[in-house]
């Protein structure tokens, strides 16, 4: 990664909605729907990727959100003590993505284990053993409607995104495959830090055939056990500020005001939670004066929504297994492990 620190041209935008639609998406077809040549949309990604500005790896998809235990954690820090804590917690394999928040607490965790009792070690007795660590607050999703690798920008014209958008998939039933697997897990690690990597460089990495990798791949999505996505440096694509929206609702209006939420453009994050505020809503805006105005929009066309709480990100420290730069650069990659042992 270079030192450059410079906005996203509208060419490499139009290149990561591309890739958000269709992460694994061939060059040809990328280029087809872009107005470009293969190289050249291949050297555009290339230089995004070397330069930590751009990259493509995998969500969990809404079957395996629906069977693991995700918390948003509260953390709050020593004096000065919020730098080294972050350093520690961005190499736990559990801590999915880490905020320095501009609120009541330091850091804003969202955390996933594989059952409510690995979750329950990892908040009552790893977290508070962290030197540094004050005081730890999990709120539990009781459902999350959506995630961050499902947010878009607006980087194509109608016609490119029709050329890309496929029909959502519907999880098939089968549930002869859908446990998770110790092969499962292997395979998820390479993916964290290139999620187009190959069929046969994955298998080449695990030591068995392309087949049995595509098999297995296309078997896990179709379960809706997993996702791709294509992240890249927001500060530098024109949405430096990131905002957190802790709100009570109605619990029988849940339903039907989550699914209205995860329709704005701005949601990048809205789950159901535990605790005094039952629903959190997470956005990605261009500029702070954008905050009022969203939360201006959201309380007017939904009067039922009661903001309690905003917190605005001073700065994203992990995504998803990526580690950030100020500028929100990937320079470090810890790939996630829902199921590894929380330790004691």
């Amino acid at each position: 990664m270079q030192d450059r620190v410079g906005m996203l041209s509208e060419d490499e935008l139009a290149l990561i909605n591309a890739l958000q639609l269709r992460p694994r998406a061939s060059w040809t077809e990328l280029g087809s729907a872009l107005g470009v040549d293969p190289v050249t949309v291949a050297r555009r990604w290339n230089r995004l990727a070397e330069r930590g500005e751009a990259w493509v790896s995998y969500s969990p998809g809404p079957r395996l959100l629906d069977r693991v235990c995700i918390a948003f954690v509260e953390i709050d820090c020593g004096a000065g003590a919020a730098g080294p804590v972050t350093r520690a917690l961005t190499g736990h394999p559990h801590m999915l993505t880490v905020e320095r928040a501009a609120g009541t607490y330091d850091l804003l965790a969202t955390v996933a284990t594989a059952d409510l009792a690995a979750m329950s070690r990892y908040t009552l007795d790893v977290l508070p053993a962290v030197a540094g660590v004050r005081a730890v607050r999990a709120r539990i999703v009781t459902h999350m409607f959506t995630e961050g690798g499902q947010w878009r920008i607006a980087a194509l014209a109608p016609v490119q995104r029709a050329r890309l958008t496929t029909p959502p998939d519907t999880p098939a039933a089968d549930d002869r495959a859908r446990a998770t697997t110790p092969f499962d897990r292997a395979l998820l690690a390479p993916l964290a830090y290139d999620g187009r990597a190959s069929h046969q460089r994955l298998a080449t990495a695990l030591g068995v055939s392309s087949t049995t990798v595509k098999r297995r791949l296309d078997q896990l999505t179709r379960l809706g056990l997993l996702r791709f996505r294509c992240d890249f440096a927001r500060p530098l694509g024109g949405w430096p500020v990131a905002v957190t929206f802790w709100a009570r609702v109605p619990p029988a209006d849940l339903p039907e005001l989550g699914h209205a939420l995860i329709r704005l453009p701005e949601t990048r994050n809205c789950a159901a939670v535990s605790g005094t505020h039952n629903l959190v809503l997470q956005a990605s805006l261009h500029s702070v004066a954008d905050v009022l105005r969203f939360e201006t929009q959201l309380t007017a066309s939904h009067p039922g929504l009661d903001i309690t709480e905003r917190v605005i990100t001073l700065r994203h420290e992990k995504l998803l297994g990526h580690v950030l730069d100020p500028e929100g650069r990937s320079v470090e990659v810890v790939p996630p492990d829902i199921w590894a042992d929380v330790g004691t």
